[in-house]
């Protein structure tokens, strides 16, 4: 596609904005940290067999080192995210990356599986606090063309980190042993945290974010409540948490419906919401965006645990050699995704639209793969599918996250990515709980045919990947007709009515 996207609208902030000489270097400390909590959220998953062991805990009380830590992960998104706006990025950056650091030096040295999961909440928490300061800061320091390349650089943290997750746990497991090398899990975070935080404090912009520092307590309660009742059934989908729980939707759905209405009743007020719904209503791009990374995110996010089962438990892969053979999926992106952010603002939506369709094919040829090809060569045979899916992966994640909040206010772009994670968290959720349990229902009617069982997970996969580019596309039609109509005002024809960005 020659068409180039056209510029961002040019706003009072953008004409007042002075570049921060050090954006490049606060870029990588905020990279690093954010790097390490996503990592932590697949990391754990190896180790869980030598926890389990080691703790003499139960299956269903060690899934809660994985699940615990989703869950309070997703609960603090959009909180911690308003706090950054009113309070200033850089305190709420340095409260959380200390707590994560704390948290984790405590979940190594943990005697009992108690305190191992009580120390993965907090652990949880401060990730949530982190990562909305990341795309928040971006907003802050960069503008136009820089921009895209720093939300590239994020993104392709995103998708490396949710990939290697497997390998680097793999990796540390070998190196330390099996007894109590899942202790150094946690503890690597130490050295590197500690670091990261030293230079965050120099290099870091001091300074609030000009907003008010009132927060909507009651809004709070209701988004916290509403998320918490969506989550805990998918995070406990292992123990019957979808059977038992299944009342809990309903009851989310209906705080979420109280928390939309109170925070219109709050912006009707002249207060300050926890999450403006002129975000979604008033911001172009936002919405849509939102929606495409949750469906997108239930595939990304379930596929690793299918190919993870059907290695190792289908074909007695060791965790390393599990996690190496899904690493070409992680170099395509890692390399994509930063190209990506050079890209997008001449490209724009059509970027994610190519990325989905890389994709999809990838995901389609891996299934095929693995149901043709003898299982001792599935693991260097599906290498190539990854592969194209990894580099397609990258033109999704980075670009979907600049067009997504380009049009953001700076003011309320640590609420607008917490919420945009937020969405992202829910479909990881329902992905990682929805796909490995398909893989066990197909297994048992397949008759423990572990290629069927891994290739219907990549079927689910390729499903929400075309609902996305669905959407993606949709997105672009809309973009291009909004574009036509800015061109013609521009022209002196009257401007109409349309979906423009809010920058109020």
């Amino acid at each position: 596609m020659t068409r180039s996207a056209p510029e961002p609208r040019t706003t009072a902030q953008d004409e007042g904005y002075e570049p921060d000489p050090r954006r490049w270097r606060a870029l990588s400390v905020t990279l690093v940290a954010g790097f390490m909590t996503l990592l932590d959220v697949s990391i754990v998953s190896v180790a869980l067999p030598s926890m389990t062991e080691g703790l003499d805990a139960t299956p269903a009380t060690i899934q809660w080192v994985v699940s615990g830590y989703a869950l309070t992960f997703g609960l603090m998104l959009v909180p911690a995210g308003r706090l950054g706006d009113a309070f200033g990025r850089r305190r709420l950056f340095l409260v959380g990356l200390a707590g994560f650091v704390l948290s984790s030096a405590a979940a190594g040295a943990a005697p009992s599986v108690g305190l191992l999961v009580a120390a993965r909440l907090v652990q949880g928490l401060a990730a949530g606090c982190l990562a909305p300061q990341n795309s928040a800061l971006i907003q802050q320091l960069f503008r136009g063309a820089e921009r895209g390349r720093a939300f590239g650089m994020f993104g392709a943290t995103i998708g490396v980190s949710t990939a290697t997750g497997p390998v680097v746990g793999g990796v540390i497991l070998a190196l330390a042993g099996d007894a109590d090398g899942w202790r150094w899990i946690f503890y690597v975070n130490v050295p590197i945290g500690v670091l990261a935080f030293v230079l965050a404090l120099r290099l870091l912009p001091r300074g609030g974010s000009g907003r008010s520092g009132h927060i909507d307590g009651v809004g709070v309660a209701l988004l916290g409540l509403g998320a918490l009742a969506l989550l805990f059934p998918l995070v406990q989908a292992e123990s019957g948490g979808l059977g038992e729980l299944w009342w809990l939707f309903p009851v989310g759905l209906a705080l979420m419906v109280a928390f939309a209405r109170w925070e219109q009743r709050v912006v009707r007020r002249g207060g300050q919401p926890v999450f403006d719904p002129r975000l979604v209503t008033r911001t172009r791009g936002y919405a849509a965006g939102a929606a495409l990374g949750t469906v997108y995110f239930l595939g990304f996010s379930g596929i690793w645990l299918v190919l993870a089962l059907f290695f190792q438990t289908g074909l007695d892969y060791t965790p390393l050699q599990s996690g190496l053979s899904v690493t070409p999926y992680a170099l395509g992106s890692a390399c994509t995704a930063v190209v990506a952010g050079r890209l997008v603002e001449r490209y724009g939506r059509a970027l994610t639209v190519i990325g989905l369709v890389g994709v999809a094919i990838g995901i389609a040829a891996a299934a095929v793969v693995l149901l043709l090809v003898p299982p001792q060569a599935a693991g260097w045979a599906v290498a190539p599918a990854l592969l194209l899916g990894g580099i397609g992966g990258g033109f999704v994640i980075s670009p979907n996250i600049t067009m997504t909040l380009r049009n953001v206010p700076v003011q309320m772009a640590g609420a607008a990515g917490g919420g945009l994670q937020t969405a992202q968290r829910f479909g990881a959720s329902i992905g990682t709980a929805a796909l490995p349990g398909l893989f066990y229902v197909v297994l048992s009617s397949a008759g423990g045919d572990y290629a069927v069982a891994a290739a219907a997970g990549l079927a689910v996969a390729l499903v929400t990947t075309l609902a996305a580019l669905v959407l993606a596309v949709l997105d672009l039609r809309r973009d291009r007709r909004d574009d036509a109509r800015d061109r013609a005002a521009r022209d002196g024809e009257p401007a109409p009515s349309g979906a423009h960005a809010w920058h109020g």
